[in-house]
């Protein structure tokens, strides 16, 4: 499958609606961010290994939890585990130059590996923190939206603390296999609007994670 192919495959099937999403998924493309033994599957619509026991998620997982997040122009977004870089990538082109992405990353070898795919694809707004991402990353708080693309218990304080009120959260929470939870800030608190789906993620390791 190409990338048309799988555009197309996802628009069908409701996955994909947002244009920003449709543009960035041409612009930053998935093959610049897989093993050079995975090219020719840069497409498939399932997870691939990037190495350290890690994946690049599926794309229309990938998708669907953009669609959810809902970025836009100039918002400063976090996201927990960078992998290889290719969410952080999407979430970059989607904010723009106003905009910023950072991505924590406890893998050293990944969070070096999603550096050079980045600046291999021309994004210069995505910043790259080596450390856990289970308590987010007070440095740049607060964040118009945080995403985290691995399993976690549930929602750490510290996102919520780091998020601005109006934020969004998207996260997978549960061990084994994970609803997809949507949560905003709202002035009484913090507030879980959605839920949905069963997914298989890589569990978040770190404080506020699942212990290794």
């Amino acid at each position: 499958m190409g990338l048309e192919e799988l555009i197309s495959k996802m628009k069908r099937e409701g996955t994909l609606r947002s244009r920003e999403i449709e543009e960035a998924l041409r612009r930053v493309k998935r093959e610049w961010f897989v093993p050079e033994r995975y090219k020719k599957e840069a497409y498939a619509d399932y997870p691939l290994h990037i190495g350290e026991g890690q994946t690049i998620s599926q794309p229309t997982t990938v998708v669907r939890m953009t669609e959810l997040l809902n970025p836009g122009k100039g918002m400063k977004i976090l996201e927990i585990g960078a992998g290889s870089g290719w969410q952080a990538g999407l979430l970059g082109h989607i904010v723009g130059r106003k905009g910023m992405v950072v991505t924590v990353e406890r893998i050293r070898s990944l969070a070096e590996m999603a550096r050079k795919n980045l600046e291999r694809a021309g994004i210069r707004n995505v910043r790259i923190v080596e450390g856990d991402g289970s308590i987010g990353y007070s440095d740049e708080a607060p964040y118009d939206r945080i995403i985290c693309t691995a399993a976690a218990p549930e929602i750490p304080e510290e996102w919520v603390e780091q998020l601005k009120e109006g934020g969004r959260i998207v996260a997978p929470v549960g061990r084994d296999i994970q609803r997809m939870v949507v949560g905003e800030k709202k002035k009484g608190g913090f507030e879980i609007i959605h839920e949905e789906g069963w997914y298989r993620f890589v569990p978040l390791i770190g404080k506020r994670g699942f212990p290794r």
